[in-house]
């Protein structure tokens, strides 16, 4: 059996820089309906959202939102 699941990436991925700080955002879907948003900061700490988001615009601007309402902060460092 072939396990291989295709990846599609938005284009839409990109780096965020905010308070001198850098997240790489991926957004990204395999066999699921929805687009999968994850945050990578500069030391490799991922964070992933739970829920599926329509379309890759929209998990684009909850990332967007969450560094605007939260800090980026949020998205750095391990969690506590």
């Amino acid at each position: 059996m072939d396990d291989d699941v295709e990846i599609e990436m938005s284009p839409l991925c990109q780096e965020l820089t905010d308070s001198g700080k850098t997240v790489q955002v991926e957004i990204y879907r395999g066999e699921e309906k929805g687009w999968i948003l994850e945050v990578v900061d500069e030391e490799g700490t991922s964070t992933v959202w739970d829920d599926l988001f329509m379309t890759d615009a929209d998990a684009l601007e909850e990332v967007k939102s969450t560094i605007r309402d939260e800090g980026i902060g949020v998205l750095v460092g391990r969690p506590e």
